[in-house]
């Protein structure tokens, strides 16, 4: 109350502007945010996974064209993220997960390298673990921009 008083007053004038400002940029990250929407059938797993395209010491990329129909309400990007049981115990196999998922989450906010388009699967290995992230994150990166010259 005391704010609205101060804004109608003209004291707070800043204060109102800026916290007007910070709603409106609220409201244009939700617009434009990106959800990730695991896989759920076996046979878009099957689907997906006959086409590798990049394989490294730290992940495996499984890429193919959309196949699943998109609703208009809101961008969806269809990505699965997969350990092996071999790979240590659950604690370890989810870490993994979560960084490669962080990752991912910042690519599209930063550069949008990843296409929309396609449906991925990562599995994850186990050196993963220990790699820190941002070498992590750089190795994704160089990743994604050789799978948009890659041809399927």
């Amino acid at each position: 109350m005391v704010l609205d008083l101060e804004c109608q007053q003209g004291l707070g004038e800043n204060f109102c502007q800026e916290g007007d400002q910070k709603a409106g940029k609220d409201f244009r990250l939700k617009r434009i945010m990106t959800k990730l929407e695991s896989l759920k059938k076996s046979s878009h797993f099957q689907t997906v996974l006959k086409h590798r395209v990049i394989n490294s010491d730290l992940f495996t990329i499984y890429r193919t064209k959309n196949f699943i129909k998109k609703t208009k309400e809101a961008k969806k990007l269809y990505i699965s993220f997969i350990m092996k049981k071999k790979i240590g115990n659950a604690v370890k196999r989810n870490r993994i997960k979560r960084k490669l998922k962080s990752i991912v989450q910042k690519l599209l906010k930063m550069n949008s390298l990843i296409n929309l388009n396609y449906t991925y699967i990562i599995f994850g290995k186990e050196k993963a673990y220990k790699e820190h992230h941002d070498s992590l994150f750089e190795k994704m990166k160089k990743s994604f921009k050789r799978m948009d010259g890659a041809k399927l």
